[in-house]
């Protein structure tokens, strides 16, 4: 953009001086360099500031790490990856024996305190009995009836679904590996299928310059050639480094300024052909454009533009 802007003011300048027959001497020549070196320079910092740029922009999509509930020797995976799963599909199951056969333990004990509730109950009412030991019996009975509840949700999952529409993009457990109910150690990570987050990271300097409801377009790598429109859905309003977690240690400053996140929604008919084979995780550049100097945003329109041809030439085979 830089080439293109000073050849075209070179041009102009040659004619001016042609058309006009403007003398070349030491008063001329230095004046219309001077000059060049001016207005470029006044258009660029007008540019970078008003309409900002990030080289750096991607594709985001959120994802949950499936964690079962409870431990055990992993029976069938049923999810197939990167295959587009419905809510309450099955993903994987757990050897069911030792949480069924706790169930029909507490199953059969329940039954004997019903038995053994009812006979107290009767024996209470003629006399017999003691109102204690009906109470005694009434306890047992709803104890047994809440293990019976806890037991059975156990069971329930050994079944492991999905949490949402979505899918697994790689399926690296295998029956007979043991799956603990572990933040730490996930059995899978499950896609969610989502609106597309599309973010671009900006220098601090625009940040007034960013503003929800603004133009913006977007180059990415793998679609060389192509700029997409679209408009600013957020701008995040926290930063990674700004960040204060409880720790045993004082706060200190030894992180980088940072950039800001702004999230874009793109609203360009011809991004919907590829929108599916765009994957999370694509690089591209992204240019937004404000109400303030909104002419000289062509510039930056050119400038994306020649970014998005470049993506054609990569040095490596």
């Amino acid at each position: 953009m830089d080439v293109l802007l000073i050849l075209t003011y070179t041009a102009f300048s040659i004619a001016v001086f042609k058309v006009f027959k403007v003398p070349l001497n030491k008063w001329t020549v230095p004046t219309a360099v001077l000059g060049g070196i001016f207005l470029l320079g006044s258009l660029i910092v007008i540019m970078n500031y008003n309409h900002p740029y990030s080289e750096q922009a991607r594709k985001y999509a959120r994802t949950t790490p499936i964690v079962p509930t409870i431990s055990g020797r992993v029976d069938s995976v049923e999810a197939p990856a990167n295959v587009l799963l419905e809510k309450g599909d099955v993903l994987f199951t757990l050897d069911q024996t030792k949480y069924r056969a706790i169930v029909d333990s507490l199953t059969a004990q329940l039954t004997s305190a019903k038995l053994d509730l009812d006979r107290a109950t009767k024996l209470a009412r003629t006399g017999a009995g003691s109102r204690r030991d009906r109470d005694l019996a009434q306890a047992r009975y709803d104890d047994l009836k809440n293990q019976l509840v806890a037991a059975q949700f156990n069971l329930d999952e050994t079944v492991v679904r999905a949490p949402t529409r979505g899918y697994v993009s790689q399926v690296f457990l295998r029956p007979g590996m043991i799956a603990v109910s572990l933040p730490l150690r996930p059995s899978m990570i499950f896609v969610h299928q989502e609106a597309d987050i599309y973010t671009g990271w900006f220098r601090q300097n625009s940040l007034l310059r960013l503003e929800v409801g603004d133009e913006a377009e977007i180059a990415l790598d793998g679609i060389p050639g192509k700029v997409f429109s679209g408009e600013v859905d957020s701008v995040l309003p926290i930063l990674a480094e700004g960040q204060l977690q409880p720790s045993g240690t004082l706060a200190k400053d030894d992180a980088g300024p940072g950039r800001i996140p702004v999230t874009i929604r793109i609203t360009d008919p011809s991004f919907d052909q590829y929108r599916s084979q765009v994957p999370a995780g694509a690089y591209g550049q992204m240019a937004l454009y404000s109400d303030h100097f909104h002419h000289i945003a062509i510039m930056r329109q050119i400038l994306l533009r020649m970014s998005a041809w470049m993506n054609y030439l990569f040095p490596f085979h």
